[in-house]
């Protein structure tokens, strides 16, 4: 009733080529959540800058520390810190960017199964929710 095939098809997949680098699953979580938790310093850097608070200090070396774990070793690039005057809104925009970037960092992390990254942008999440006055 149905005729074999007899031909190669044109739709199949063609052979790959190992002449670029390819990375794994796991690469390239780790690089999205290293670029996160950079984000996150600077912001961190800014808000350290303009509200000085030792939470923040603790925080901002925490994260250059899971950072440079993540990057095997090499310390992210850190930006300094604007020397504008900022007002009320300034600093709650600086606030509401740090808790999105901890939500990525936090949803990327969990997925990676990263206790110790899960953790610090759980806390920085929280921290960035009470500073907005999202949480109790």
């Amino acid at each position: 009733m149905y005729e074999p095939i007899r031909t190669k098809s044109v739709h199949s997949m063609a052979e790959p080529t190992p002449d670029f680098p390819h990375r794994t699953r796991e690469e390239e979580l780790d690089i999205r959540l290293a670029g996160h938790l950079t984000a996150l310093l600077t912001v961190t850097d800014e808000l350290r800058a303009h509200t000085p608070h030792p939470g923040l200090d603790d925080a901002a070396q925490r994260l250059a520390e899971q950072a440079a774990r993540l990057r095997d070793g090499r310390a992210p690039l850190r930006a300094a810190p604007s020397t504008t005057e900022p007002d009320a809104a300034h600093i709650a925009a600086l606030h509401q960017r740090a808790h999105t970037l901890a939500g990525w960092a936090l949803v990327v992390a969990t997925s990676r199964n990263d206790t110790a990254a899960s953790t610090l942008a759980a806390e920085r999440l929280r921290s960035h929710a009470t500073a907005l006055g999202l949480a109790a």
